[in-house]
């Protein structure tokens, strides 16, 4: 009773001040809070059918909602399991990504964080390619040493002194 009283909310301790007995306690708690598990699940069953790898910017925020929403679903007792959330990942790939889905699918990926890790790995070496090309597109000319641009000029500056010397 000394741990429920210690750790319950303000407004609930003045309400419950006077009940010494903690199954009493839990039950009009249970009974005040039980709907919640209903209102938590609902809510958590429609994130997860609308819940799409193709609405998140990144691996980790796809992963983060992930994470949230089957937290939720198993608090209020229904369990998701790797095979859901494997196959929940790549179904809702982009459809201009469909090789890659081909390619994770035929991987046989029995754990989610598993294929998560190969997600991540794939988007920071996307991100390494489109920085590089940014960095310098397709077709132009890459920028000239300084080393080989001082040596020319190192070159041609004592040809032309030892020329006014003669």
């Amino acid at each position: 009773m000394i741990f429920l009283r210690c750790h319950i909310h303000e407004a609930l301790k003045s309400e419950y001040v006077m009940v010494d007995d903690p199954l009493v306690l839990w039950k009009a708690l249970c009974e005040r809070y039980n709907h919640q598990k209903t209102v938590i699940l609902l809510r958590a069953r429609y994130e997860w059918t609308h819940l799409s790898f193709q609405d998140f910017k990144s691996v980790s925020e796809y992963n983060s909602a992930m994470h949230r929403i089957t937290f939720l679903m198993k608090l209020c007792g229904e369990n998701i399991y790797e095979e859901d959330m494997i196959e929940k990942t790549l179904s809702t790939f982009h459809a201009s990504i469909v090789l890659m889905q081909q390619q994770y699918r035929h991987s046989g990926f029995t754990k989610y964080s598993e294929l998560v890790s190969y997600l991540l790995l794939a988007e920071q070496n996307n991100e390494l390619l489109l920085k590089n090309h940014q960095s310098r597109p397709i077709g132009s000319a890459p920028f000239p040493e300084v080393n080989v641009a001082s040596q020319e000029v190192n070159a041609t500056s004592s040809h032309g002194s030892t020329h006014r010397r003669g």
